[in-house]
């Protein structure tokens, strides 16, 4: 994988924590208390600058209320869990819906 794929991945997968921070309503600093982690390192993952540890994706998952296999998948580059298995994910096609709002 080139520089370019991983810039691009870390990018995708910046702006789909970004998003899902956004549908959850919860500012940068809550979110990032909530997952236990610092507020410039969450900015830096929602800035494509770093790709978190297994360990982080889990917490971000669990405080976004996504979860943690559709927020892996995100962080793999793999944009859908249903591509995989054939199975669709109710609540994160909701969470992800613009038309919708909590």
């Amino acid at each position: 994988m080139g520089s370019t794929s991983h810039a691009q991945l870390y990018d995708a997968f910046g702006a789909y924590v970004r998003s899902q921070r956004h549908l959850a309503q919860l500012t940068l600093r809550q979110a990032a208390e909530l997952a236990s982690i610092s507020n410039p390192y969450l900015s830096q993952i929602e800035h494509g600058l770093a790709l978190p540890s297994i360990s982080v994706i889990s917490a971000l998952a669990e405080a976004l209320s996504v979860s943690a296999e559709t927020m892996l998948l995100r962080a793999a580059g793999i944009a859908r869990a249903s591509s995989v298995r054939g199975v669709g994910h109710s609540e994160d096609a909701i969470r992800q819906d613009p038309r919708l709002d909590e």
